[in-house]
């Protein structure tokens, strides 16, 4: 069919025109929607989302990418095997499990968490209980708080905080507990703190980390006399410092009697599961509920901790927040309930009871080390090892130290212990980066102060630790404890030293793990106390640079980041052979000659511009006096070169040289005529330290001679020896033509000054010197 031309050009115009509108259209649409685009979406969120590798690879640099960058430590992370595997799985089958239909989500959680309750009941031989699932430790005693509110003050769901008035609750807690434990609980329940009764632990009979049982009794007596409620009391099996366990069978006791709650919580609650356990651990099943963190005794991660409790009225239980309604709040049990099955029975002993040996090992080491003092509750099994380094006094150091104790105590214990607390801190650090997977910390307890703890049930399992770890470990001790000793007994030597040396203070630091803290005084001329002050830093900079550039093996630096002295040298860890007035005699040098040289550089300007313009002057007087011998026609271009051709002016150059050490001007006259420059006075010699002691090939600063005196004389005969083999060597002979009566003399009165030596060195030295010596001197007489 035939189409007319002219109509399908105008229908073609019409459809790019059309097109053409379009566009124009949805150009606008664009710039609109770009227009009232939110600015505020952060940029992750910008466009149509990432794709799950790009978040992955997120996720991967925020855990490693920048610590590695910023450090260069290698961070040891928890040892998840495969059991820890499956916790992780049951997270994840957690969320996939609640999307089920409600009937079949409450047949499947109200299994999951039977049959786990179930299991943990015989594990730790708590018959007849109920569990409760949680994140937070400390939520399952809230919890129970709230339920023994619940119990004891049935008008508490009605009337709320006013049925409180008539009889204030007391909720007793330990001093030995963990730090915040009773604010924490007071906090979330409402509750003032005087509700609080903190209980001191034994201090004449029993452990210092035990709770006083006596005076619990009294204390609860005085309350009830006062008209207030005890409510209840937690107990320890296993204190969060020392790992003691409370006499829980006469808590139990005295709980009954007053009709309070017991509750239990601590590391040694662990132990339930062997086949042996200790008598003051077992009493712990009989109490009204305990905290279970099976997480860090298996090694387990992301599981929640299981508080155990027994109680009959479930309304009470749910109106108290321990049982839920709702499916999904028991699904927490989940990834317990997957890694127990993996596990299985002989798993959970098998990582407690390795647990268990590890401290064992430890101890029967650390038995046989010196100055190494444990703190445990049961030598034959405890769960957590607690020591310290502690230098012991003999015999007769005990009987100057009591005296000196009876007369002023108080201080010198107190520094004592300071000291040995930040011996204690640093050893722990130490052994904490040497064997990273031994686990050990520190920890501050009230009567031992600074001590480090070792407590595998709380780490074992998470960092993989194993028999050649505690060796390892205990290696490492064994190298600590010499520089202990040795910075120990050096510190008041240093002290001293530094007191008796003119030029230095000595700072005391009792927090400073070293031979400790000096400072080099600059001796101000009438400045200000801001100028003084930049002065003193740049000197005790300076003198620390070059300390540190010396070849020893002390470690000097500016001190700790916060809470250091300003403006100081803190020397650290030092071995027995440290020759401690060198080292206070090259500070002290060292500090002088920078000072020295601080004062020239600061004159040294002053100096040079009045040097200057005294040149000039006379520089200026110079050229006067020249022109007035010249005379007037000398001074005219022609005249004076044919004048000077015929005539030539004899005049010496009168130059001036400035002498920068003497700080004058002098005449260039002598330097002429003698066509030397010459000085008119010696410059002083450079300052240097003269207490640098002479040293073998390869040894370092600071390293005292740990030979007798005897053997410090025979050193000194030996190097005399040598330096007579040296004066002995004659020069080589001359040709007959050349002139030797010089020579010849000063080679005899050579020769006689060496006999002479020789023989004052063979009466003073005959009885001393050793063979080698004898030797050469032989060598010597016959050549």
């Amino acid at each position: 069919k035939m189409v007319d031309p002219t109509l399908a050009e105008m229908g073609k115009n019409l459809n790019e025109a059309m097109k053409m509108l379009e566009d124009n259209q949805r150009k606008v649409e664009e710039e609109n929607e770009k227009k009232y685009a939110r600015k505020d979406i952060p940029g992750p969120l910008q466009g149509s989302g990432q794709d799950m590798v790009s978040i992955l690879q997120l996720v991967q640099n925020l855990m490693h990418g920048e610590e590695e960058e910023e450090t260069s430590q290698s961070y040891r992370l928890q040892n998840v095997g495969e059991q820890g595997h499956m916790a992780l799985l049951g997270h994840s089958l957690a969320a996939y499990i609640s999307v089920l239909d409600r009937e079949r989500l409450r047949k499947l959680t109200t299994r999951i968490l039977s049959d786990t309750t179930l299991w943990l009941c015989r594990l730790f031989r708590y018959e007849n209980g109920s569990a409760y699932y949680h994140e937070d430790d400390r939520e399952g005693l809230l919890k129970i708080c709230r339920l023994v509110i619940h119990t004891r003050y049935e008008d508490y769901t009605l009337e709320g905080f006013n049925v409180l008035y008539t009889k204030q609750p007391v909720i007793y807690i330990s001093s030995a507990a963990r730090t915040g434990l009773g604010q924490a609980l007071c906090n979330q329940l409402g509750l003032p703190l005087s509700c609080l009764c903190r209980v001191p632990c034994n201090t004449m009979f029993g452990s210092q980390h035990q709770m006083d049982v006596a005076l619990l009794d009294r204390l609860i007596k005085d309350d009830v006399e006062f008209g207030k409620l005890p409510l209840l009391l937690v107990a320890n099996a296993g204190t969060p410092g020392a790992g003691h366990t409370d006499k829980l069978g006469r808590l139990k006791e005295l709980c009954e009697q007053y009709k309070m709650w017991l509750h239990v919580e601590g590391v040694n609650l662990a132990t339930l599961a062997l086949g042996y356990v200790s008598s003051s651990v077992l009493a712990a099943t009989k109490c009204d509920s305990m905290t279970l963190t099976l997480g860090s005794w298996l090694g387990l991660p992301a599981v929640p901790a299981v508080t155990l409790y027994r109680h009959e009225d479930p309304s009470l239980s749910l109106a108290a927040g321990l049982t839920s309604s709702q499916p999904v709040e028991k699904l927490r049990a989940l990834p317990l309930w997957l890694s127990l099955q993996y596990l299985g029975h002989d798993g959970i002993v098998e990582r407690i009871k390795h647990a268990s040996q590890l401290s064992q090992r430890l101890l029967e080491n650390l038995k046989n080390l010196d100055f190494i003092k444990t703190s445990v509750e049961d030598e034959l099994s405890s769960p957590v090892v607690v020591f310290k380094f502690f230098q012991e006094y003999s015999n007769r150091d005990q009987t100057s130290h009591a005296a000196q104790a009876s007369t002023i105590q108080h201080p010198i214990m107190s520094n004592e212990r300071h000291i040995y607390d930040t011996f204690n801190q640093w050893l722990g650090e130490q052994l904490a980066q040497l064997v990273p997977a031994s686990g050990v910390d520190v920890v501050e307890l009230e009567d031992e102060g600074t001590c480090v703890r070792f407590s595998p049930l709380m780490t074992s399992a998470v960092l993989g630790t194993e028999i050649q770890d505690i060796d390892q470990l205990v290696d490492c001790l064994k190298m600590k404890i010499p520089v202990l000793t040795s910075t120990l007994q050096l510190r008041e030597e240093f002290e001293q030293e530094v007191r008796r040396t003119v030029g230095l203070l000595y700072v005391e630091d009792l927090g400073w793990p070293g031979l400790g803290v000096v400072r080099y005084n600059y001796h101000s001329d009438g400045k200000n106390d801001d100028k003084q002050e930049k002065e003193l830093e740049k000197i005790n900079a300076e003198l620390l640079k070059k300390l540190n550039e010396l070849e020893s093996d002390l470690t000097f630096s500016l001190g700790p980041e916060f809470g250091g002295q300003k403006n100081c040298v803190y020397i650290g860890m030092v071995t027995e052979d440290l020759d401690v007035s060198e080292l206070v005699e090259t500070i002290a040098a060292t500090g002088r000659e920078i000072e020295e040289n601080s004062r020239l550089l600061e004159n040294m300007t002053e100096v040079v511009r009045k040097g200057i313009q005294e040149a000039q002057l006379q520089l200026q007087k110079a050229n006067e006096e020249r022109l007035l011998e010249e005379g007037l026609l000398r001074q005219i271009p022609v005249v004076g070169s044919v004048l000077n051709w015929f005539s030539p002016f004899q005049a010496s150059p009168k130059g001036r040289t400035f002498n920068l050490t003497a700080g004058s001007l002098e005449s260039t006259e002598s330097m002429y005529v003698s066509k030397a420059q010459g000085t008119g006075s010696t410059p002083p010699p450079t300052p240097t330290s003269s207490l640098a002691k002479q040293r073998l090939p390869g040894q370092k600063a600071f390293k005292r001679s740990l030979r007798s005196s005897d053997g410090f004389s025979e050193t000194s005969s030996i190097s005399h020896c040598d330096d007579l083999d040296k004066l002995d060597q004659r020069p080589p002979n001359l040709s007959p033509g050349q002139e030797q009566g010089p020579l010849e003399m000063e080679g005899a009165e050579e020769q006689k000054e060496v006999a002479q030596a020789k023989a004052d060195t063979e009466d003073i030295h005959s009885d001393k010197l050793p063979p080698d010596c004898t030797k050469a001197e032989d060598q010597a007489s016959l050549r």
